[in-house]
């Protein structure tokens, strides 16, 4: 026993003090937060105080400069008009241009130069109306916020702002503040120097006929894409936060002579009534914007592609973009919109239409083809040629397994292999698919887990789901494969068929922004050729009716008037 304790003294670890730790309680809370000066800091706005000294001792405790290492105070004294001034900025390290606050702010106002250097007794004089060949003119007294703004700080972008709440919003973006004493207001200046990715191609939406640009995480990057491309002053991009906290920037971007008011006023009024504290990025929005959906079918369109965005903009669509994320949210957004791409446009009519004639079998073989299968084998083997149903039945002879194991066996080893190709680093992601689906596949054929007829309905219904052009919708067909299967398996035909009439009544009673989601089909209507098959590029003389546009024109009814030009 002795041995032991001496080995216990020497070797086990001991504690030098005891101490317990232990989370507030919920009234503890409360009550240090009532006794806290700043209390509801984020709920009432605080104005600016003439005195610079409060402003000062405001700004240290609202940023916490006695811990945060990266917001900086920079006190100085400003030369103008022959006085001086008190003043100090206050900006975030890292997220300013450095240069441009010494040319165009620290130098200008500390140093002496002519701009500065009046004896104060000049007054402004301002042009106030000419009638008659007689000039009128005003002298205005001096101002030093408007002196300040005017003459001294050769930034474009300064504003002023009369609460902390606006303090607040311009730093954490990237600006700079400015306060002088005497003044009961501050300067926004814009004076960002983050760095930022650049504009790179689209890596998850592929391009084979179209511009090679994508959207980026900064939010007027992206507002710059799309003035680009429309070049139109009719495109309006208004300016949302969302987030208690975060205050995240939304831009609402629609064309003002095109898209349907009542739609705009409707995503404002869902952006403006989100209660959260955070948004970090366009799925959470989108999240948040969608009414309630059982069957998890994506009622917006994601894209990252600027033209794409683009043409839904000039066919009367709203699109969202999220500061921070490289994504677009374009809404409303009906069916036959997730099985086209925008490469369509750029194509012959005849072979666009091909291609979203595969688009829709590769849907349907999908979201079915597994469970026609397992329906087909268990219950109606009777509709297979003999020499078909012989060798289903010799390739199966081995298994160990029923169909409904052997099926789900293989569905999830596809879905696992799928999953971990895309999160393993890129350069061995398509080793890991080219293992799992030539190894492990004829490992499990050799081994007798499964049938080589059931590697063959495997491998197309991946194939098929990769050629659906947008990630959400083919995710939503892979999840309800299963219940296909399923059922199948259950009640053969019967089974299916059932799941298919549920499953289309739901998808017809859905609505996205007030738009039917099986429009144009159901409920029929007129869709102006904007079908989901292509009409000829000069047939296409109108936008989409059930958007109600305010402009219903896209083209002339002769937009080819050169091939109608008389001689």
């Amino acid at each position: 026993m002795n041995l032991k304790n001496l080995f216990q003294s020497v070797f086990a670890y001991q504690p030098p003090v005891e101490y317990n730790f232990s989370l507030l309680e919920e009234s503890n809370i409360t009550n240090i937060n009532s006794t806290n000066p700043m209390e509801n800091e984020d709920e009432k706005k605080v104005d600016i105080f003439p005195s610079l000294s409060v402003n000062m001792e405001y700004m240290k405790t609202k940023y916490n400069l006695l811990i945060n290492s990266d917001v900086i105070l920079r006190e100085f004294t400003i030369n103008a008009r022959g006085k001086q001034y008190n003043a100090f900025l206050v900006y975030i390290d890292g997220m300013v241009d450095s240069e441009i606050m010494d040319k165009f702010i620290l130098e200008p106002l500390m140093l002496r130069n002519k701009s500065n250097l009046y004896d104060g007794t000049q007054n402004k004089v301002i042009a106030e109306a000419v009638a008659n060949n007689i000039t009128v003119r005003k002298v205005k007294k001096f101002d030093l916020s408007n002196y300040l703004m005017g003459c001294l700080m050769p930034q474009n972008a300064v504003k002023e702002v009369s609460d902390f709440d606006q303090v607040a919003n311009g730093i954490n973006s990237g600006n700079c503040a400015l306060f002088v004493d005497t003044l009961n207001l501050a300067f926004d200046i814009e004076v960002k120097g983050f760095k930022q990715r650049s504009i790179d191609r689209p890596n998850n939406e592929i391009v084979i006929k179209g511009p090679h640009e994508a959207f980026v995480e900064n939010i007027r990057t992206n507002t710059s894409l799309l003035r680009r491309i429309v070049n139109n002053e009719n495109l309006i991009i208004e300016n949302l936060e969302v987030g208690k906290i975060t205050k995240t920037k939304c831009a609402v971007c629609y064309m003002k002579n095109i898209t349907n008011t009542d739609l705009v006023n409707e995503v404002k009024y869902r952006l403006n009534n989100l209660e959260i504290d955070s948004l970090l990025s366009a799925g959470e929005l989108e999240q948040l914007l969608v009414e309630s959906n059982a069957l998890g079918i994506p009622e917006m369109i994601s894209t990252e592609r600027p033209d794409k965005a683009s043409k839904f903009l000039l066919k009367g669509r709203v699109v969202v973009i999220v500061n921070g994320t490289p994504y677009g949210i374009i809404m409303p957004a009906i069916l036959i919109d997730f099985l086209t791409s925008p490469e369509d446009t750029n194509m012959k009519v005849n072979f666009a239409n091909f291609l979203r004639g595969l688009r829709f079998l590769s849907a349907f073989i999908t979201l079915l083809l597994p469970g026609l299968y397992v329906a087909i084998t268990s219950f109606h083997q009777e509709i297979l040629p003999t020499g078909l149903l012989y060798s289903i039945l010799s390739s199966r002879e081995n298994v160990p397994f029923p169909i409904i194991v052997e099926i789900l066996l293989m569905e999830i080893s596809f879905e696992l292999i799928r999953e971990a190709g895309l999160r393993v680093p890129s350069a061995i992601g398509p080793t890991i698919g080219i293992v799992g689906a030539l190894v492990l596949g004829q490992a499990a054929v050799s081994a007798g887990i499964v049938s080589p007829i059931l590697i063959i309905i495997v491998a197309m219904t991946g194939i098929a789901s990769f050629a659906i052009p947008d990630f959400s919708f083919g995710f939503h067909l892979r999840y309800f494969r299963f219940a296909f299967v399923l059922l199948g398996f259950m009640a053969g035909f019967l089974g299916i068929a059932l799941g298919l009439f549920v499953y289309i009544s739901l998808v017809c009673s859905l609505r996205s922004f007030g738009v039917s989601y099986t429009t144009p089909f159901a409920p029929a209507t007129n869709s102006n050729g904007n079908s989901y098959l292509l009409a000829p590029i000069w047939k296409r003389e109108y936008r989409p009716s059930y958007v109600a546009p305010k402009k219903e024109n896209e083209q002339s009814k002769f937009s080819m008037k050169w091939k109608y030009h008389k001689k």
